[in-house]
């Protein structure tokens, strides 16, 4: 008679270690939520700041119901991200696009992108032109003051 070991550990310790993994990578984001724009009232959406293996972080912007600039009044060609950084400075850092998903009508809107400083407030304007170096438009849509992890 052969004895052979548990075939079920291998399995659970691999388990244990995915959770391990996910619940570390998902701590060490910071999270901030949108807060109600008077603008575009139905927009919702958050801001990920994850700080990577050099010392920049990685931020990840996601909203829902954005509607799309051209629709605002006045109407605008392009919705603008800026991150202010503990010196108060606000820095365009790109440009957000909204869009209609593919299984659904829900405007949808992302915008992902590395900087060397660790932003103090995400904010979005609607702007004619996207390369502006400040905000000639009032803010569509803002976090609030997002504290370190």
């Amino acid at each position: 008679m052969k004895i052979t070991g548990n075939k079920m550990a291998p399995n659970i310790f691999l388990a244990i270690a995915t959770v391990i993994v996910v619940f570390a990578f998902s701590s060490c984001a910071t999270r901030a939520m949108f807060l109600q724009s008077a603008v575009v009232p139905a927009a919702k959406g958050k801001v990920i700041i994850k700080e990577d293996g050099n010392n920049n972080f990685a931020i990840k912007v996601n909203i829902n119901n954005l509607a799309q600039s051209k629709n605002l009044q006045p109407a605008k060609n392009a919705y603008v991200v800026w991150m202010v950084t503990n010196d108060t400075i606000n820095t365009n850092i790109g440009q957000i696009v909204s869009s209609t998903g593919a299984f659904s009508s829900k405007l949808k809107a992302s915008f992902e992108t590395v900087s060397a400083f660790r932003p103090s407030k995400v904010f979005i304007t609607a702007e004619n032109e996207a390369d502006v170096l400040i905000p000639y438009s009032a803010i569509v849509i803002s976090t609030d003051f997002i504290g370190s992890k």
